[in-house]
């Protein structure tokens, strides 16, 4: 069994996270990042979190069922709303940013509140084609030393912390492999649906178990937390099932991740003889 050790750096200095997505899971994330960085200087880190909500879209009413909005906050972007509630309430000067991450201006090197500027990402968003988006600008910026994956379907979901391959994380067997590594099919835009939000307060509820994004949220912010306060971690991500209460941890374990590439390379060599047969 390996163990990951944190980034010797992030303990010496201000850790600049950016939060992308700020819906059900995104706002349960934001709402636990203020105890996380109280926990660091409890613990002796010198200047602990300094956190980017980024989220371009405003709040509809159907928000309003199972985010932490009201419906006096409807048409005003979620970031901004989250960020002055924080900031607010335990003194920060945390900063959002009301525009998506696929904007020209987040993804530019030189723009000091977007993903070239950061130390960790944490992905709570909600369709592929926006992930391709992350894996894409972690790989291109070299400040960049963790993308936190956070993705649920309607009781069920992943939380995954991968090192992306860029100028820190060089290539090694015990580097953390990210979401898109193990889950090729989660960053492939094609197979998303139509995109569109649900059109009542039913639907949205129909669509997802109350609690699941919460679940998540909270078993992220404990792995940082782990992570943060002991130096090390002997499992980076896991999957959770509500409808069975099941939460099963991926280990950090090289060998694990040797085997799922054998098991790929197996089935891509089926594949290709099937075709082979049926031409």
């Amino acid at each position: 069994m390996d163990t990951h050790r944190i980034h010797e750096e992030l303990l010496r200095r201000q850790v600049r996270v950016l939060v992308v997505g700020c819906g059900g899971t995104g706002s349960a994330i934001a709402a636990g990042l203020p105890y996380l960085h109280q926990a660091m200087l409890a613990c002796g880190h010198p200047e602990g979190l300094h956190v980017t909500l980024m989220d371009g879209d405003t709040i509809s009413p159907t928000n309003c069922v199972r985010q932490p909005f009201s419906r006096s906050e409807i048409g005003l972007y979620k970031a901004v709303v989250l960020v002055n509630r924080i900031n607010i309430f335990w003194g920060l000067d945390w900063e959002a940013v009301p525009t998506h991450l696929s904007d020209r201006k987040a993804l530019s090197p030189s723009y000091e509140n977007g993903i070239g500027r950061t130390h960790i990402v944490i992905g709570c968003v909600d369709t592929r084609a926006a992930r391709a988006v992350i894996r894409d600008a972690t790989g291109n910026f070299n400040t960049l030393d963790y993308w936190l994956d956070i993705g649920n379907n309607a009781d069920s979901g992943q939380f995954i912390l991968g090192e992306p391959l860029n100028h820190v994380n060089r290539r090694a067997r015990t580097r953390l492999r990210t979401v898109a590594e193990w889950f090729p099919e989660i960053v492939d835009a094609s197979l998303d649906n139509d995109g569109l939000p649900s059109c009542s307060a039913a639907e949205a509820i129909e669509r997802q178990e109350p609690f699941v994004n919460q679940t998540l949220a909270q078993h992220a912010l404990v792995l940082l937390a782990r992570l943060f306060r002991y130096g090390t971690t002997s499992y980076y991500g896991g999957f959770i099932n509500l409808a069975t209460g099941g939460c099963a941890p991926l280990p950090t374990d090289s060998g694990l991740w040797r085997q799922a590439t054998e098991r790929r390379r197996r089935e891509r060599k089926k594949r290709k003889a099937r075709m082979i047969r049926a031409a």
